[in-house]
């Protein structure tokens, strides 16, 4: 599958802990549905989107076309990916629609090193003041913003603006931040630095584990094989393995419909499936085979 292709194609608790601040802005039960309403038929990297309450004290804030998560306290937030360059003030306003401040990020995390979920993170770093949390395998991509010669895009996708990374965070470390404790799973294939994040919320009462799982399709610029680079499959594979085996009651992914994050919110599917993360990584697996038989069969 070509680059192109895929372009076209509160009392709540936080852990059990502490209750988040209130929310100034609309209540889920109407927000959600008018996120799906907003993004019907438009899926756009940076097409604007309202902001939506997943659960507790987790908050979409993203675009139509990618996901941005903002996971709340009374000791600051967590933004979780960053969008395109352009989307960054979307994203901003769109935290700031929640009644929430920008500056009160405390921590940027990202999914992997690549334009579409990292670009805007140079710009939100600098509002926000934030530090940026990634994989030692992400880091120099995020620092240059320039894309790893060795990526199965290269040369099919742009730059983008260079961010220095704060801390490296090693497989299974957890980011704390007063409640709130986001745990590391490194997930590559993707990107070498591909990262998945797992952590608990609360609401009502009951407890979730929110799990937001890195892209895992084979993407590449045309003329790529991954058929010639078996370095570059084994790292799916185990990924697809691991991915699996998560603890995983709601899944959401760094573009949205991936996860059919919109409707599920909107209340046409359920939120919470726990074999979500297992079916997430059978149906990147069958692409995976899809793509090295259609290359063996040319």
């Amino acid at each position: 599958m070509s680059v192109k292709a895929v372009a076209l194609g509160l009392s709540l608790f936080v852990g059990g802990c502490a209750a988040p601040p209130p929310v100034a802005a609309e209540s889920s039960g109407s927000i959600a549905p008018s996120l799906a309403a907003a993004c019907a038929g438009r899926d756009g990297w940076s097409d604007p989107a309202p902001p939506a309450r997943i659960i507790g004290n987790l908050y979409y804030v993203g675009t139509c076309g990618i996901t941005s998560l903002l996971v709340t306290s009374r000791q600051g937030h967590v933004l979780i990916d960053g969008g395109p360059p352009d989307a960054a003030p979307l994203i901003a306003a769109n935290i700031r629609r929640l009644g929430f401040n920008p500056r009160d990020v405390r921590y940027l995390l990202n999914s992997h090193e690549h334009l579409d979920h990292a670009g805007g993170l140079a710009a939100l770093k600098q509002l926000s003041g934030a530090k940026l949390v990634a994989r030692a395998e992400a880091r120099s991509v995020l620092e240059s913003g320039k894309v790893d010669p060795r990526d199965p895009q290269a040369g099919a996708i742009p730059g983008m603006p260079g961010v220095a990374v704060d801390r490296v965070i090693a497989d299974g470390e957890t980011v704390r931040l007063g409640p709130i404790a986001l745990t590391a799973h490194a997930t590559p294939g993707h990107t070498d630095g591909g990262t998945s994040w797992s952590w608990r919320v609360c609401e009502a009462g009951r407890c979730s584990t929110v799990t937001f799982v890195d892209s895992l399709t084979p993407v590449s610029a045309d003329g790529y094989r991954f058929t010639d680079h078996p370095e570059r499959v084994a790292p799916f594979r185990a990924t697809f393995d691991r991915v699996a085996r998560l603890d995983c009651d709601i899944l959401i992914t760094p573009h949205p419909s991936a996860s059919n994050l919109f409707p599920r919110l909107a209340g046409r599917a359920p939120l919470v499936d726990r074999g979500g993360c297992a079916a997430y990584a059978q149906a990147a697996r069958k692409r995976l085979d899809d793509r090295l038989a259609s290359e063996a069969a040319r």
